[in-house]
Parts: structure tokens; C-alpha cells; sequence
């Protein structure tokens, strides 16, 4: 069983007659054609998570919630980066592609948690058409203990010697706060959290979160 998912897992379980009466056809038949949900950000009773499902549009997010003891199987952003299926995409030139490629043996060699998000993680995870030539990079990177501002910098210089545009969120043990804000000089940033974003002067401790 899967006890504890996090942002951004994708999950594979959820049937659609679990979904409530008005939720969109399309999440129904979304579900129908087993798509994975992605697991969000919000609040969630006890055994269960809360998830978003995403359809074929753009436009197509439904949010839910989701049984914890109907998940079959459990895709982490991290093991997406290890199995490395972007090496053999059928649309190398990409720019989020070349910019993957580039960065992720530097990545490993820094020995970081690091892992895959957004529509090319989904799509590296399910084998679901969902990325596009103009889709950014998107990554997170766990982060339990305090990554420095000055660490934070130079992480951004060797993501910005990437082609193509990189979006990196640190997962901090209260919530994600994004690498190029932490990286900057505001005395304090933005850390999404399962009860919504707070503006925080340290993302690690929840002690000197600000409303």
C-alpha cells in the first residue's frame, strides 16, 4: 500500500464511477482509458489524497480526491529522472528534451533528489502523449534540510546553461517554493503549501511562516 504520496506523484487506480455525478465527461473517460491522476496540493481526510486528473485540452484539470487503498501503482518525479525514457523520445530536438539531456548527469553527480514534473514527466511516466514542442522543463527537487540562497544561485547558473526553459520547485518539508525565487534577494518568497501559499523569510522553518 502507498501511505504517504506526494505532490506530483502520478497515481494509476482511481476508477470513474468513483467520481462525483458532476464531474466532467471527458475526467470519466480520461479514467476509462486508465490515464494516471497527479497527486496536488490541498487538503485531504484521512486515507485519502487529493488529486487532479488531466485530460487531452489544455484546459482540461478536474480536482478530486482519491482513495489512499486504491492505489495500484505509484510513479515518483524521482523515478521518472532514474529510468531515463527521455533518452530515447521520439522528439530529441525539444528544447525541454536537449535541456534534460543536458543537465541531468550534472544533477546526479551533485548526488540530488531530483525528478521530472509538469507534462513531460507525465508523459515519461504514462507513455501519454502530453508534452509539446514549446513545453518548458519542469523538475522539482527534494530538499528536506536548508538549501543556502548562495546554493541556490549557483544551481540556477548551471540550469540557465540549458537550452530551453527550466523550472525547478524545492520540496521543503512544509511545502515548495521555486529554485529562482529562493535565489533572489526578496526577504521573503512564496512556499505553496496543503493549505495554500504563505509568504515565508525561510522556506525550512514553518515557525517564521508570515501570512
Amino acid at each position: 500500500m502507498y501511505h504517504n504520496p506526494r505532490p506530483h506523484d502520478l497515481l494509476w487506480g482511481l476508477r470513474p464511477e468513483r467520481l462525483p455525478q458532476e464531474a466532467p465527461g471527458w475526467a470519466s473517460a480520461a479514467l476509462s482509458g486508465h490515464v494516471p491522476v497527479v497527486v496536488r496540493r490541498a487538503p485531504a481526510e484521512s486515507g485519502w489524497v487529493a488529486v487532479g486528473i488531466r485530460g487531452m485540452a489544455r484546459e482540461q484539470r478536474h480536482a478530486t480526491w482519491m482513495r489512499v487503498s486504491e492505489i495500484s501503482r505509484l510513479v515518483s518525479p524521482q523515478a521518472v529522472a532514474r529510468a531515463g525514457h527521455w533518452r530515447s523520445h521520439a522528439q530529441p530536438q525539444w528544447p525541454a528534451l536537449r535541456a534534460l539531456n543536458q543537465v541531468a548527469p550534472r544533477l546526479d553527480d551533485l548526488g540530488l533528489a531530483w525528478g521530472v514534473t509538469g507534462s513531460l514527466g507525465f508523459e515519461l511516466a504514462s507513455g501519454i502523449s502530453a508534452a509539446h514542442p514549446d513545453s518548458d522543463l519542469d523538475l522539482s527537487l527534494r530538499a528536506p534540510h536548508q538549501l543556502s540562497r548562495a546554493e541556490a544561485q549557483t544551481l540556477c547558473a548551471l540550469l540557465d546553461q540549458a537550452p530551453g526553459r527550466i523550472d525547478l520547485q524545492l520540496e521543503t518539508p512544509h511545502g515548495a517554493v521555486a529554485l529562482r525565487e529562493w535565489a533572489g534577494e526578496a526577504p521573503r518568497v512564496l512556499l505553496k503549501t496543503q493549505n495554500g501559499p504563505l509568504l515565508v523569510g525561510d522556506p525550512w522553518h514553518l515557525q517564521q511562516v508570515a501570512a
